[in-house]
């Protein structure tokens, strides 16, 4: 070779280098660092971003190395070496994939069939099984030369079955861009079959398992955008729901006090003490949003109950609160008893509210039951108007712990709230609970 053909040869692979590979090679930095600095993505996630960046450029630099023609000996070890590292790293590509679609699962099974593909393409160094290098340095195919094809094809299918399936929880639209990546990689390895890595530096496998990289980036990051904004909207919405509560409180607990005013002012001055002790105490846990402990909630129930009852003295109202290690939303057994006293017993001659809470074996289970008039529980929510906060309470429940809230009731025999708390809603005044 002349050196006009030299330098020639030379200048069309620093030109390739500088077309193809560099602009992977930033892509994958630049990932890198958007990865870093984005607040939106989970550790889990980022891990396995971190490490899919780190295989596509060691896949960039054996893809390189692998269209290197040798024939010493050594080289050809070499050469087997950077072949089998190839075959045994794609199938990984499409597991860590399945991590971002669904990184709750181990993949444990998917794990062993990748390592299982890797040692049978380890053979290569003492068997032609699956490939080898003749003394003049070609690529010489095994009868199970096509292996890593389908196990990538394996689990691509499972790749794409779990992306279908994640297409019934989150946007249609999003689901595009899996999709897409997909059918990218499907149609990168079609094209390096038929036409072979010779023509070309970097595989198109390479590069569609690269572009797929950013674009699985850039679905996880609108994925927890968009689950961050409905979080933002849901707090609002709880905390709208928790002033929506709160004047029922006030304003019947000063109803009662006005009541007494005048039939017995010591009491009504008992009680307003009382209601301004309280404030005073929990009016950070009244306007919260957040969790508090069970306790508080039972103090301001207790006050509210003993209010009533001294308007009302043909009601009792009993507690046996064996279990209260736990959080709650604020404002839950309180409305419950208000309902139960309201609703339910007011006006009865021996009208009685009883008030449990009690450890099952992986919830808190609070009960709030009474012997008064009962109502329709069918018929619930269009009376919602008189049955202050039940769908408000049921809601929170659901939202900020992850509990359920059912209710029972017969008319004529009245009425029985069952609310259920996970177990590990722990009282951060007692960390050694459970």
């Amino acid at each position: 070779m002349n050196m006009d053909s030299l330098g020639n040869a030379l200048n069309q692979g620093v030109t390739y280098y500088l077309g193809t590979v560099l602009p992977l090679i930033l892509l994958l930095i630049g990932m890198i660092f958007a990865v870093l600095q984005d607040s939106y993505i989970g550790k889990r996630h980022k891990i396995i971003l971190y490490h899919i960046v780190v295989l596509s450029i060691l896949l960039i630099f054996q893809n390189n190395i692998s269209i290197v023609p040798v024939s010493e000996e050594r080289m050809i070890v070499f050469r087997t070496a950077n072949s089998i590292l190839g075959y045994s790293v794609r199938p990984v590509f499409l597991i860590l994939f399945m991590g971002i679609v669904e990184p709750e699962r181990k993949y444990l099974p998917e794990w062993i069939l990748s390592v299982l593909n890797a040692i049978i393409y380890m053979t290569a160094f003492f068997s032609p099984l699956t490939f080898y290098f003749n003394e003049d340095g070609a690529w010489i195919p095994g009868p199970l030369r096509n292996l890593c094809l389908f196990v990538s094809a394996f689990l691509l299918g499972e790749l794409t079955y779990l992306t279908a399936r994640k297409h019934r929880i989150i946007r249609r639209r999003e689901m595009l861009i899996p999709a897409f990546c997909i059918a990218m990689i499907i149609a990168a390895i079609i094209l390096d079959y038929n036409t072979g890595q010779s023509i070309q530096i970097v595989s198109y496998l390479t590069i569609a398992v690269i572009v797929s990289s950013l674009f699985y980036y850039i679905w996880l990051h609108l994925q927890f955008v968009r689950e961050h904004e409905e979080d933002l909207k849901a707090r609002q919405r709880i905390q709208i729901m928790i002033s929506q509560i709160q004047p029922h409180f006030l304003f019947n607990s000063l109803s009662v006090a006005q009541a007494l005013c005048d039939r017995d002012p010591h009491a009504a001055k008992r009680i307003l003490g009382k209601l301004g002790l309280y404030l005073r105490q929990n009016i950070d846990s009244l306007e919260s949003a957040e969790l508090i402990p069970v306790q508080k909630e039972l103090q301001h129930t207790r006050i509210y109950a003993e209010i009533e009852m001294e308007r009302f003295e043909s009601i009792s109202i009993e507690y046996d609160t064996t279990d209260t290690d736990f959080l709650i939303p604020p404002l839950t057994i309180q409305p419950m008893v208000e309902n139960a006293i309201r609703h339910g017993v007011r006006g009865m001659e021996n009208g009685q509210v009883i008030v449990k809470t009690v450890k099952k074996e992986s919830y808190h289970e609070i009960v709030v039951e009474d012997n008064g008039t009962g109502f329709d529980v069918n018929r619930l929510a269009k009376a919602e108007g008189t049955h202050i906060g039940i769908r408000n309470v049921r809601e929170r429940i659901e939202k900020l712990c992850n509990g359920s809230m059912m209710i029972e009731s017969r008319l004529g025999e009245g009425t029985r709230v069952v609310i259920h708390i996970p177990r590990g809603n722990k009282n951060p005044d007692n960390p050694n609970e459970e």
